[in-house]
């Protein structure tokens, strides 16, 4: 099971033939983007032929991989899962905690959580609180995580005017991402397309922040609309839409039955359809599938 097409794929792929393996290769969408190139496509498209099996993580990557790749045989789409669990009274604890510290008045609080570059735009969600400043005046925000534009969105947040409503815990204990979620009153992932024209081919962290109970505005972008499904799961916005951030907040401050809806709902979306085990299973069907195939053929 190659994760990857390069260099793991083609790893797997010149190993098939020994032992009479069935071969699996995960394409992640990173890997569509990465090491572009006409040599670099014929090397993919030849694992993607050769493969017995690839997977995908959602439909813009499907789509990617039918576009590269057409004649690709034996696709299915299979996300990466991600961990499920009950908020026990210590993950309630904490984020009661992380509330009293960091939420002023009345709020709401709100979190973003990822390396802070440019294609995770966090700087929407800065001038999304600038917009917000006179609608509601007691709105803070936590950008949780580094990278290598903090620095520059720190001064942002200073040329705002927005110091005190908008934090920088920094990187956080993966242990902790659960009660720093469940502590939101929404989580905002304003994702933009990259530079090489990567996107988010799924996007973990909104289905961890679903997971958690917490509504999600997200960019209607990439694989992102697999997990959010506007207006049933979570409500998508634009790329590089602050404007429309601040609108969804609103909107969601103001009808806190609309946003309860939206956080269970997207937490049974995620439970169904993104959970480890499901993601496991669906694995696990796949090799047994290809396993007994190869079998019937000795």
């Amino acid at each position: 099971h190659s994760h990857w097409i390069l260099p793991q794929g083609f790893v797997g792929m010149m190993a098939r033939p020994f032992g009479r393996i069935p071969h699996v290769v995960t394409v992640h969408g990173s890997d569509l983007f990465g090491l572009r190139g006409a040599l670099m496509d014929t090397f993919k498209r030849r694992v993607l032929h050769q493969a017995d099996a690839v997977t995908v993580n959602s439909c813009f990557t499907e789509a990617a991989v039918r576009q590269l790749a057409p004649e690709t045989r034996g696709l299915h789409r299979i996300p990466m899962g991600v961990a499920i669990r009950l908020p026990d009274a210590a993950v309630h604890a904490r984020a009661s905690e992380l509330r009293r510290r960091y939420r002023k008045g009345q709020g709401p609080l709100l979190v973003f959580v990822g390396r802070l570059i440019e294609e995770k735009g966090p700087e929407d969600l800065i001038r999304a609180i600038d917009f917000l400043g006179n609608a509601l005046p007691d709105v803070t925000a936590l950008i949780v995580g580094d990278g290598p534009e903090r620095r520059a969105l720190e001064d942002l947040v200073a040329q705002l005017l927005l110091t005190g409503r908008i934090e920088f815990p920094g990187w956080i204990d993966p242990s902790e991402l659960g009660a720093w979620l469940a502590a939101a009153d929404c989580f905002v992932g304003p994702s933009r397309r990259a530079p090489n024209g990567g996107v988010e081919a799924q996007g973990l962290t909104f289905i961890e922040a679903m997971a958690a109970g917490t509504p999600v505005i997200a960019t209607r972008l990439g694989g992102i609309p697999d997990a959010v499904i506007h207006e049933t799961t979570g409500l998508l916005v634009d790329e590089r839409a602050p404007e429309q951030i601040a609108a969804a907040v609103q909107r969601l401050v103001a009808d806190p039955r609309f946003a309860v809806t939206l956080a269970e709902q997207g937490r049974r979306h995620a439970v169904g359809h993104f959970s480890r085990a499901a993601s496991a299973g669906a694995f696990g069907e796949l090799f047994k599938r290809l396993i007994d195939r190869e079998r019937e053929r000795v």
